[in-house]
């Protein structure tokens, strides 16, 4: 009966367009249990007229609100722009998420026309000067009315969202911007679609077993049963671009040849000359983001970004980036000298390491200084224990549980839903996971994103459905799916954005967002709960014994757990100035070339050749694919802040202490954006926060 479901969700997912239906499952009401969208009803077919529809109802709401005869109000104008769209704000993510896990070409065909119905559609009402009249009225006599600090934070955040959209400017700058935008928007989208589609062509095919030196059984399977998938490659061994299969290949093999090539690949992607080349894609940007921020006001575009977020300057980001860039390099210099000894002591005459032996001779500087392998580990964090772990975790923090959940719809056919339950008993809400790579349809990375955001309509909470998506590594034959230690503190982090949708209480969707650099506070703080040796001992068990991990394991794990830190945080920082670099022109000279452009931006700050920003600029999908654009620092912003965050859980003796982790969740988890960021922070640890305890977490101090 499983069999036969998995069949017919995985051809649900195709969405035949030729299939005919008498009612649009996306704009019918959803009798689905706990209304999650029903996932194996919709076709492709169902989503450009129910996109159309909700641009149309959207409007015609819009239209209300500006023709209502009363004089503005909050309820009447502010109420009820925060509550339009609702159909839109049902389909869209519905869509993006088809667009991220289950990208055909079909689908991404679609979403190039959808992008720009959907940039246009918002723009417009942006720019509505009618709608803007009213929310300014409202505005203006803010002070005069018995509003809540909630209503009045969102009655703000909507009259500057207005300003910095453009509303403000003259008609003629206002169409310039709108044209600008929708620009923007669809580089956007073929900047991630060139991504996806160079991430998923590339295949290293290895015939010769000799070629195999050095990769571990696992490893090996996995390539096996890759090559199985195409008539091409049967009976052959096939590595691709995605993070489970390149990463385990640069650890192990001992083919210095054949990890030149796939790691070449891998930081060449969309440089290559050819149809998904994203350097003109980049070029387009930077330029229309500076033109769009000298239309608002600002000399660059890092200044408009900043504005509404915590850093507020850029002069602050680059604070915190330099005070971190000369230990991180300094301990990245130190790991070079350890792996250079090992590789002599090994016999290999290499001379000068390379970016590609890094990964190989970090696997045996760890197993030389720590005797420690990620084979050693990977049998203790079967996926299922690493899960349990995590909602243990959630249930000594918060009291709250997750019961898997059967028949109910589902985004992809490998995902699995479980109920999220307070401890009173009440229902919170839905997530989803869905964990396994899909090279070639599922964007890479991993992500918590959503299908509803929990609110309040007419007093009754609306409870969230979430979703977290990753590229872990899949069981292999009869062994389940085994976590490297970055895929478990991956699992940790997008669990912890999960708990802030799940655990959100606010009442309008325009407070329900925290700013960018402060929305990784909650998914990196519990990444400090994942190796802590007592809730090791609850979730690390062996896949085969039922064995807790040995203390012996957990000793060494905490001796090499700062090891490494400055190749990670040295990668990490130069994608951060990289972002920045592009984003603070105040001109885009002629002839600009994106690839030159990072060579100088790295010699600017002393980057060693061995090490390669983390993402390099043609794959760069957090700034020029959006959502972190000017802002991939926010990671290590927030890694000041969470670092400080569980220092309050630490002082007490207690990583579980409930009185830090009510504050946690009510004044931070449950607010989101109903007050400024640092207003957040300071009621719940009763200061604001300093760099020492990230220092100390890093070991780079």
């Amino acid at each position: 009966m499983k069999k036969l479901l998995v069949v017919a969700l995985s051809a649900s997912l195709l969405f035949s367009s030729c299939a005919k239906q008498e009612v649009n499952p996306l704009m019918a009401d959803w009798d689905t249990p706990f209304g999650i969208p029903p996932f194996e009803s919709i076709q492709l077919s169902h989503y450009k007229p129910a996109y159309e529809e909700g641009m149309r109802q959207h409007n015609k709401e819009i239209e209300d609100i500006i023709n209502n005869p009363d004089e503005p109000t909050f309820e009447n104008t502010i109420a009820a722009y925060d509550n339009s769209g609702s159909l839109l704000r049902r389909v869209t993510p519905i869509f993006s998420s088809l667009n991220s896990v289950y990208a055909s070409p079909e689908v991404l065909a679609l979403a190039k026309e959808l992008s720009p119905m959907t940039s246009r559609h918002y723009n417009q009402i942006s720019f509505n000067q009618g709608l803007f009249a009213r929310v300014k009225s409202v505005y203006e006599k803010r002070e005069s009315l018995d509003l809540t600090q909630e209503q009045m934070r969102l009655l703000t955040e909507m009259y500057d969202g207005f300003v910095r959209n453009g509303a403000d400017l003259p008609e003629d700058k206002r169409e310039e911007l709108m044209e600008i935008n929708s620009k923007i928007s669809s580089l956007q989208l073929a900047f991630g679609q060139n991504l996806l589609e160079e991430t998923g062509s590339f295949k290293l095919i290895i015939e010769n077993e000799e070629d195999l030196a050095g990769l571990s059984e696992a490893v090996i399977k996995a390539a096996q049963l890759r090559g199985e998938q195409s008539e091409e490659t049967k009976g052959k061994w096939v590595f691709g671009l995605d993070n489970p299969s390149i990463m385990p290949f640069l650890q192990q093999s001992s083919k210095r040849e054949l990890r030149k090539q796939i790691l070449d690949a891998y930081l060449n992607r969309c440089n290559n000359d050819n149809e998904f080349d994203n350097k003109d894609v980049i070029s387009q940007l930077i330029d229309l983001r500076l033109q769009k921020a000298n239309l608002l006001g600002f000399d660059n575009f890092a200044d408009y970004q900043l504005q509404t977020r915590m850093a507020k300057k850029t002069e602050n980001v680059y604070n915190l980036l330099n005070q971190l860039w000369t230990p991180a390099l300094s301990a990245a210099k130190r790991e070079l000298s350890d792996m250079s000894k090992i590789a002599r002591e090994m016999g290999d005459n290499i001379g000068v390491l390379e970016t590609h032996d890094w990964r190989y001779y970090f696997e045996k500087a760890m197993e030389s200084k720590f005797n420690l392998t990620d084979d050693q580990l990977r049998p203790y964090f079967m996926i299922d224990n690493v899960r349990d772990g995590i909602f243990y975790v959630s249930n000594q923090l918060f009291g709250i549980t997750f019961q898997q959940i059967d028949n109910v719809p589902l985004p992809h056919p490998e995902a699995t839903a479980y109920e999220c339950i307070d401890k009173d008993g009440t229902h919170l809400g839905i997530l989803f996971m869905d964990m396994f790579a899909r090279p070639g349809q599922k964007r890479g990375g991993a992500w918590c994103s959503g299908f509803r955001s929990q609110v309040y309509e007419n007093g009754v909470r609306v409870a969230p459905l979430v979703t977290i998506v990753g590229n872990f590594t899949r069981p292999i034959g009869d062994k389940p799916a085994l976590l490297s230690l970055d895929e478990v503190e991956t699992f940790f982090h997008e669990f912890g954005h999960a708990l802030a949708s799940l655990l959100k209480d606010v009442s309008y969707y325009g407070v329900g967002v925290m700013t960018r650099d402060f929305v990784e506070l909650p998914s990196q703080i519990m990444e400090h709960w994942a190796f802590e040796p007592q809730v090791l001992r609850v979730y690390a068990k062996h896949y085969e014994t039922g064995e807790v991990i040995p203390q012996e394991l957990i000793d060494k794990m905490e001796s090499a757990g700062k090891y490494g830190q400055g190749f990670a945080t040295t990668e990490y920082l130069a994608s951060s100035f990289l972002d920045m670099d592009f984003h603070i022109l105040t001109s885009i000279p002629e002839n600009f070339h994106a690839v030159d452009f990072e060579t100088q931006s790295m010699n600017k700050i002393g980057l060693i050749s061995q090490i390669p920003p983390r993402h390099r600029t043609t794959y760069f999908n957090h700034t020029f694919g959006g959502g972190y654009t000017a802002g991939y620092y926010s990671y290590i912003w927030a890694e000041v802040l969470d670092s400080d965050a569980y220092q309050a859980f630490v002082e007490t003796g207690d990583i579980f202490n409930k009185e830090v982790a009510n504050k946690l969740r009510y004044e931070i988890l449950a607010r989101a954006g109903q007050d400024e960021a640092m207003t957040l922070y300071v009621n719940f640890r009763g200061k604001e926060p300093g760099i020492e305890p990230l220092l100390k977490n890093r070991g780079l101090k």
